[in-house]
């Protein structure tokens, strides 16, 4: 095995302002609460030795607005990474949870016809494809030093059930994958080499609004 070790740090990003507990998605406006941002400068700063040279971000707010103390401190640009997006779903602007909200509507239920695909929104494989090609861009930009691409909850665990070789339908509330945690691909050369997962601002719930 040849090549030079890179390695890309998946972050999520922090704690999202959201009072009325909609699944936001891909909406725009949804900005960091407060904490949310508190949490961004913890992460900052646990990478505040790393050798950053490169950072990514989905194009919504709450992961740009992530990104962008890291970035600050290691004199960086954010380059926009559409390959980083929140995952679609149909349930979009609606809450949603477990024997509530749209979920009890009869004219939702065909969407949670196939929980394999999902059928309420972006297959889990197109995800993982679409997160594994950003994943590998940030490590050509980054190569032999270390880049941070900021995503969202689903895509991050898709991706990391994906390269692990796990199937990738899954439960929901048991996602390892915390408010602006850590998910770390070493890659030697073009190979992945190890995973990493780190909380660096904490846990949190999996199941909190706020993803």
């Amino acid at each position: 095995m040849t090549g030079e070790r890179t390695v890309v740090h998946l972050l999520r990003h922090g704690e999202v302002h959201n009072p009325t507990a909609i699944l936001y998605g891909r909406l725009p406006g949804f900005h960091l609460s407060e904490n949310g941002r508190n949490q961004a400068e913890i992460v900052a700063k646990a990478l505040a030795d790393a050798d950053v040279t490169t950072v990514l971000a989905s194009p919504l707010e709450r992961a740009q607005e992530t990104a962008a103390p890291i970035a600050a401190l290691h004199g960086l640009e954010v380059l926009t990474e559409d390959g980083l997006l929140e995952a679609d779903n149909r349930f979009e602007g609606k809450t949603v949870s477990v024997g509530g909200g749209a979920l009890r509507s009869p004219r939702h239920w065909p969407l949670l016809r196939d929980p394999f695909t999902p059928s309420w929104g972006e297959p889990y494989l197109q995800i993982a494809h679409r997160m594994l090609a950003a994943v590998h861009r940030a490590r050509a930009l980054a190569e032999g030093h270390e880049a941070v691409c900021v995503s969202h909850q689903l895509p991050i665990w898709t991706l990391r059930r994906f390269v692990s070789g796990q199937r990738l339908w899954h439960d929901p509330r048991r996602r390892q994958c915390a408010l602006a945690s850590l998910t770390s691909l070493v890659f030697t050369g073009t190979e992945l080499t190890q995973l990493q997962y780190t909380e660096p601002a904490g846990a949190s719930d999996p199941r909190r609004t706020g993803a």
